[in-house]
Parts: C-alpha cells; sequence; structure tokens
C-alpha cells in the first residue's frame, strides 16, 4: 500500500473517530464531568490519531548526537567545535524544494495578488541572475534553469533566506486549506483573493470564513447553541504546525543519519559523510564506485570525461538522483548547500542549550484591539505580528526582550546593551561605544535595530558577522568534497541569493515522539 492511499485511509477514519455521535461519553479523571455532553457543559476532547506525516516529508525521530566538526579541520575554521546535544523529532522535506514547487508557489501568489499588488509577486522570484559570473558562460542557467521544463525537478536556487521562509509560510497555508477541503470542512474556494485567502492564523481566529459545507458534522456542543456549526480549533488536531526552516542541529542530525548504523545505543561507525566510510563512492556491490553525491572533484572536473561522468553533473542534479540517507532524505550532501534558521556565531556551538541548540529566537506577539481581540487581518489576508516589549514580560525569568540573537554570543558590547546606533553621527568614525549609557528614558535591551549588530561587529570593516548571517549547511556541486560533510558550516547575509544555495522544509511533530 502506498503513501498516499495510507494517508487518505489515515484521514478518514480520523474523521470518523473524530465526529462520531457520542453514545457513552468519556468523563474526566479529576472531576468526574462528561468529556463532549452538551448537557454537562460541552467541553470537548476529541480523540484523534497522531499527527500525519505531512505531504513530500519524512519522520525524522530525535535523539542525542555529537554535533559540530568531529573530522580533521584542514581550513582551521573553528567554527564549529563538537557538542554532545539532543534533538526532538521532526519532520523534513525528503529532498530540496525544487523549480516546480516554487513556481506553484509564485503562480499562486501572481494569481492573487498580482493585479492589486505586483510586487508581491515580485518579491518572491528566485534571482536568475546569481547564474551569471564574469568569466564563464552560464547564459543559458540564466534564461532557463527556473523556467523551461527540464529543469522542473531541479532544486530551485536564487531564492534568499528571506524569500524561503516567506515559501515556508505559504506552504502551511496551502496544506492546512486542502485538509480542511478534504475533511469536508470547507468547500475549494477559486475566487479567493486579496483580504480574502486562506491563512491558517486568520482561520483560527475567526477572520476566514471561506464556503463551508453543510452538515460536515462539526458542531458546537456549547449549551445554547443548539449544535451550531462551528470552525476547527487548534485542540482538534486536524490542522498541521507551521512548515519552517529545519534549525541547523535538526539539519545536521537529519543529514548524519545515524539510526542506519546504531546498535542498543551504540554508534557502530562514526560517520564523515551522511553514509558510512571514508569515500565519496558506494561500496555496495551493485552499485559499486558509483559517486553518492554532486559535487566538484578537482579543479576544472565538475562532472568527468564522456563516456566515465563521474557524478554526472556540471550543476545541479535531479533532487533524487542520487540515493538517500538512512532518513530517507536526498541530497544532505552535495547538490545545493541549503538555508537552515540559524543566525552565524561562532561561539553558538559552546553556548547553546544542549536540548535543540538554536540561536536565532526573536520572539513576536500578535497584534490586537482596543479590547484585547486580535487586530483585523491585513490587506494581503494575513495575520499581523509585532515584537514583545521588556515592560510586558517584566516579571518573566526566562526572557525580556524581543530580540535574544545576540544573547552570550561571546561579544562583550552585546552583553551591555543591544540597542546599538545604526547610523554614525556627524563626526563619528562608527557607531556607540561599549560603555554608552542608554538614552534617557530608555532602558538597557530595548529597541533593537534591524542593523543591531553592525557597529559592534565593525560590519564592512573585517566581518560579514552581523545578525542577519544565516547559517547555511551542506556541500554543493560547486564545492570540494570537504563540505559534505554534515558538520561543516558557513554563512551568508539573509537577503542573499546565490546559484549553490537552496533549502528545504521541516515541521515540528507533536505529540509522540515515535511513530
Amino acid at each position: 500500500m502506498n503513501k498516499v492511499l495510507i494517508s487518505k485511509v489515515l484521514l478518514c477514519f480520523g474523521v470518523i473517530v473524530l465526529f462520531a455521535n457520542c453514545k457513552g461519553f468519556d468523563q474526566s479523571a479529576t472531576t468526574g464531568w462528561d468529556y463532549n455532553n452538551p448537557e454537562w457543559g460541552g467541553f470537548e476532547s476529541p480523540k484523534v490519531l497522531e499527527q500525519m506525516t505531512p505531504p513530500g516529508m519524512v519522520f525524522i525521530e530525535g535523539g542525542a548526537f555529537v554535533m559540530g566538526q568531529t573530522t580533521d579541520n584542514v581550513r582551521y575554521e573553528w567554527h564549529n567545535q563538537p557538542k554532545r546535544v539532543t534533538v526532538s523529532s521532526f519532520y523534513m522535506d525528503e529532498c530540496e524544494v525544487t523549480n516546480q514547487d516554487y513556481r506553484e508557489y509564485i503562480y499562486w501568489l501572481d494569481r492573487m495578488y498580482g493585479d492589486e499588488y505586483p510586487e508581491v509577486y515580485q518579491k518572491a522570484l528566485p534571482d536568475t541572475l546569481a547564474w551569471r559570473s564574469k568569466l564563464s558562460y552560464n547564459e543559458p542557467m540564466v534564461e532557463y534553469y527556473f523556467r523551461h521544463a527540464s529543469w522542473a525537478d531541479y532544486p530551485v536556487v536564487g531564492v534568499s533566506w528571506l524569500q524561503a521562509n516567506e515559501y515556508c509560510s505559504w506552504r502551511t497555508d496551502r496544506v492546512n486549506e486542502k485538509l480542511l477541503i478534504d475533511y469536508g470542512i470547507l468547500e475549494f474556494d477559486p475566487d479567493q483573493s486579496l483580504e480574502n485567502v486562506f491563512t491558517t492564523e486568520a482561520y483560527l481566529a475567526g477572520q476566514y470564513e471561506g464556503i463551508p459545507v453543510e452538515d460536515n458534522g462539526l458542531v458546537s456542543l456549547v449549551p445554547g447553541e443548539d449544535g451550531e456549526p462551528r470552525i476547527v480549533k487548534a485542540e482538534d488536531g486536524i490542522l498541521l504546525p507551521r512548515f519552517r526552516l529545519p534549525t541547523e542541529a535538526e539539519w545536521e542530525y537529519a543529514a548524519l543519519a545515524l539510526v542506519g548504523n546504531t546498535v542498543e545505543e551504540r554508534i557502530v561507525e562514526r560517520r564523515i559523510y551522511p553514509w558510512n566510510g571514508h569515500i565519496v563512492r558506494t561500496a555496495e556491490k551493485k552499485y559499486y564506485g558509483q559517486m553518492m553525491a554532486n559535487f566538484k572533484r578537482s579543479r576544472g572536473d565538475a562532472m568527468g570525461v564522456a563516456s566515465a561522468l563521474n557524478d554526472h553533473w556540471e550543476y545541479t542534479a535531479p533532487v533524487m538522483f542520487y540515493f538517500p540517507n538512512d532518513f530517507g532524505l536526498y541530497n544532505m550532501a552535495g547538490n545545493v548547500a541549503e538555508w537552515v534558521l540559524d543566525v552565524y556565531r561562532i561561539s553558538t556551538g559552546l553556548d547553546a542549550k544542549g536540548i535543540n541548540p538554536f540561536r536565532g529566537n526573536f520572539y513576536m506577539t500578535k497584534v490586537t484591539d482596543s479590547e484585547g481581540m486580535i487586530a483585523e487581518r491585513d490587506s494581503l489576508g494575513r495575520i499581523t505580528y509585532r515584537a514583545v516589549t521588556v515592560e510586558e514580560n517584566v516579571n518573566r525569568r526566562n526572557y525580556r526582550q524581543a530580540d535574544n540573537i545576540n544573547y552570550l554570543d561571546g561579544d562583550m558590547a552585546s552583553q551591555l546593551r543591544s540597542d546599538w546606533k545604526t547610523t554614525p553621527q556627524e563626526g563619528e568614525e562608527g557607531g556607540a561605544s561599549v560603555d554608552e549609557a542608554p538614552a534617557e528614558g530608555e532602558e538597557a535591551g530595548e529597541g533593537v535595530n534591524d542593523n543591531s549588530s553592525k557597529n559592534m561587529y565593525n560590519y564592512e570593516n573585517g566581518s560579514m558577522v552581523d545578525d542577519k548571517a544565516r547559517v547555511v549547511k551542506g556541500g554543493s556541486w560547486k564545492d570540494r568534497a570537504f563540505y559534505l560533510s554534515p558538520g561543516q558550516k558557513r554563512y551568508l547575509d539573509q537577503a542573499q541569493s546565490t546559484d549553490w544555495i537552496g533549502f528545504r522544509c521541516a515541521m515540528d511533530r507533536m505529540g509522540s515522539r515515535e511513530l
């Protein structure tokens, strides 16, 4: 039975369980009151299956592993020191986002917003000019790589970190909208556009009605509402969590796939690459000698010689051309490097927590009106957010301010104050000094600017590390074998894009850590 058929069977079973007629009510173990009984208050306790596997993803069972570089550091970069950490179970795309996947995205943007807000569509387009090189003839890639049907199942490139995150948000909404249609909650609305587009958050906030299906079995059990239809709630377990970029720890853990050589909590062979062995060719007899990844073998050798191509591709390869790793993930080494969520800092590996380490937390909250209700959607149909403030978190012990990117990053200045000047005043050579006191009426740690690290790191004066430098993982078609190790990492500004960086999505696993 294929995965699609299994998913449909489970979906149907989930509907039956969730909306079964309440005969013989379950009771609360703490109060004795009935669940799902309108005569007893109508508190609902849906019986649902475990979280379904999202389309195009595979389940990654979490665990502990040694994160960071565990091989010889021939470049002497020392920015990824080994550290034992634990990663929670999650889901991850089995391959990179393809040109066809991304074309579906921009087609939808053009259909929804093209007439009124063409800039939304234009902003999402990949930078095809990233293929140009002053001393290489790459114009065919500039013109055809993203659009031509022959390149449909190749990884999309020329996409910045910011654009990749927007794609993840769009995918969340489209998948959840399809789930509601499959469950028989909503009808497909071909005429939705602008502020009337479906978004998961707007639907849960009661700000998107769509075209409800009559008699769908989803009714309110609140006394006095007489079984009126209701929308799906988060508590129902129908809607999936957000699609997002994986963290650096998640990506590295998934790439190593040590599940394939673990026996009773003992790693039988430490891995340099996403496969066993110390070379980049397979030792399996049936495929002996075949390359395990798409990379540059040596100077001037991108694919081998005619009649004996080593990795077959001078640029990118189809996303499922090579063997998957033991988690079922393709191209976790080579083809394209990939964006992850983390902000780059050389010391993060030592300072971050031992469970789900991550640098890049910027806490946001939904904008509310004067009555404390979620504010109306913007002109694109999205719920709006703002940064949390120190004042509203004054009694918290775990965090106060919104921007925590610089926390324990090893830079003395950022430990003293985070609201640094972004533009030097007339006659100044740099930004604020480390001992500059907060301005009158300010509190330390408030009002972080978009370029908060520009001066503390002397950005543009010898360092490219700032709060917008995002981690890039994995080697690419353009790299030598050194970068195929999952422990390696690089960084690039979040607004920039290249011809060798792509991305794939991840999703949190709710509930059980095992399938």
